[in-house]
């Protein structure tokens, strides 16, 4: 297998064992990573009920979510583009300490307001952790071998998915919610361990990287305008209210002044040629509204299971087993698929049909609906996860070459998150807004108000007064699950124009860089090489 351009050298494919261990040595560090953003993004969520009605504080609820998605989505693309401009390894150890300073930050709290900003420090750390791990598997391993990795990776994201529940729901029924934030310390150790002695990225040698402020601080005023819109908007702040007006202007200013500040820029965070290409925008449009989708949903489905169904925080987090197996499943075969016959377009697409039908199923929820049934529901929302997820990461990695791998990877993951934060937001919001009118004059059984509910006051009321209140919690969420469906469809007919360009089976070297005596870089073309790997 050879291949030959102007830019790239293809040397032997012949890789020795040692090489192989190297790069298996490599992704087990990743794969810590991963697990350690994953996991902190759903280990709440069966803990979330008890620590707001510990802290008094239901009606910020969403916040402890939302304020993690947010922060790291903005930094997305700051830790793609600083990877690409000086190199991964120094980058990615700095996520990871950050993120072990929220989780002190968040261990110590004792207020709802300390909590959120202790999940925000973590987010700015956490935002570094996914795209560094994804870009760094570009950069040692070829698009056509990278599907099974990837694979792995969306099998890395399904066991969090019920690991993060369970052992939520471990630490709030046993030794302290707390211990949600201390279990990251031990881990986020392991992980810059195994960073500092395994992972050596290929790099260029980079001089004098020219950080695009403007672009980073316009494009962090744009996000965080565009959630709040989202969370405020209709419930705290009447949609016509001079603050939602405001924000929605400051969105659109700084969205402006990031194209603008992107043109001039030399280094841009954001390149605004990524939009150029078909692949990028269709696989980023639909990654998109997948990630309103799963996040909206999956946000909140641990606390309905908990105050509907009467499951406690570690059962809660039991039942959301079906769904990681359907993830598993399906994101390590669709992976495999891909590594062997270069085929990918019809899983993605295929996926989000199947996103939009377990959440059509889901709506159908009842208080009265058996857990066997809710199960595979869940399974089937799994299944469709694992199928779209991890692939449309590798469409858009196949379509830019080498040194622009970390900003695309990072612009891809910043729309998602968008609509994670999206999803999470406005779910949450409409799910919040109906849940106050619901039980609005409903009595709560002298717990204190509906805004101090816990499943554990929930289940020694009187059987009525509970009947209520589970009633609402159902009528307020599940009918969210089906105003999702339209938007799946919409994805689902972007991925339809997908262009299935052949993986690449080679690794194009990041190029070195040198400074001209004018001040401009320029590329140093006899150091780009591209290396076989199977």
């Amino acid at each position: 297998m050879t291949q030959s351009t102007s830019t790239a050298e293809v040397v032997d494919p012949s890789i020795d064992r040692g090489e192989r261990r190297a790069v298996l040595l490599v992704f087990v560090g990743l794969m810590v990573a991963m697990l350690l953003a994953s996991l902190d993004q759903m280990i709440f969520s069966t803990a979330l009920p008890t620590i707001v009605g510990e802290l008094h504080g239901v009606d910020h609820m969403l916040w402890v979510t939302t304020a993690y998605i947010l922060a790291s989505t903005i930094m997305m693309p700051v830790y793609g583009k600083l990877g690409d401009l000086i190199g991964r390894k120094s980058i990615f150890v700095a996520a990871i300490s950050l993120f072990m300073a929220g989780s002190v930050f968040g261990g110590l709290a004792h207020s709802m307001t300390l909590l959120i900003i202790g999940r925000a420090i973590q987010g700015l750390g956490g935002g570094g952790l996914m795209i560094l791990s994804q870009a760094i598997i570009a950069d040692v391993v070829p698009a056509r071998q990278r599907g099974r990795y990837m694979g792995i990776m969306g099998g890395v994201f399904a066991l969090a998915s019920v690991a993060g529940p369970l052992l939520g729901g471990f630490f709030t029924e046993g030794i302290g919610w707390r211990w949600a934030f201390w279990m990251n310390l031990p881990l986020g150790a392991l992980a810059i361990a195994a960073a500092l002695f395994f992972l050596h990225p290929h790099t260029g040698d980079r001089v004098r990287p020219r950080i695009d402020v403007a672009g980073i601080t316009t494009l962090a005023v744009a996000s965080a305008a565009v959630v709040l819109t989202s969370v405020w908007g209709g419930t705290t702040y009447a949609w016509d209210s001079p603050q939602i007006l405001s924000l929605i202007a400051v969105a659109l200013l700084a969205i402006g002044g990031f194209v603008v500040a992107e043109r001039r820029a030399a280094e841009p965070v954001m390149p605004l040629h990524l939009f150029r290409q078909r692949n990028f925008c269709l696989a980023t449009g639909a990654g998109l509204i997948i990630g309103v989708a799963m996040f909206g949903a999956m946000a909140y489905l641990p606390t309905y299971l908990q105050m509907v169904t009467g499951s406690g925080a570690t059962k809660a987090g039991l039942l959301m087993i079906p769904m990681m197996g359907g993830v598993l499943v399906t994101s390590m075969a669709s992976g495999q698929v891909v590594s062997r016959t270069g085929r990918y377009k019809l899983f993605p697409l295929v996926g989000t049909l199947v996103v939009g039908a377990a959440l059509a199923l889901m709506s159908t929820m009842t208080p009265s609906t058996s857990l066997v049934v809710i199960c595979s529901y869940l399974a089937l929302l799994g299944a469709g996860i694992g199928l779209a997820m991890q692939i449309l990461v590798l469409v858009v990695q196949n379509t830019f070459p080498a040194r622009e791998v970390g900003t695309a990877t990072a612009a891809n993951n910043y729309f998602r998150q968008i609509g994670a934060s999206l999803g999470s937001a406005i779910v949450g919001t409409v799910f919040v807004s109906r849940l106050t009118d619901l039980l609005a004059g409903a009595s709560t059984g002298g717990t204190g108000g509906a805004n101090s509910l816990t499943p554990e006051a929930v289940k020694v009321l009187p059987t009525a007064v509970r009947d209520v209140i589970v009633g609402a919690y159902s009528d307020a969420l599940t009918p969210v699950f089906l105003y999702l469906v339209p938007l799946l469809a919409v994805a689902a007919v972007l991925l339809a124009y997908l262009t299935e360009k052949p993986l690449a089976t080679t690794i194009e070297r990041a190029p070195s860089v040198r400074t001209e005596p004018d001040g401009t870089d320029a590329v140093d073309e006899s150091r780009v090489l591209a290396t076989v790997l199977d």
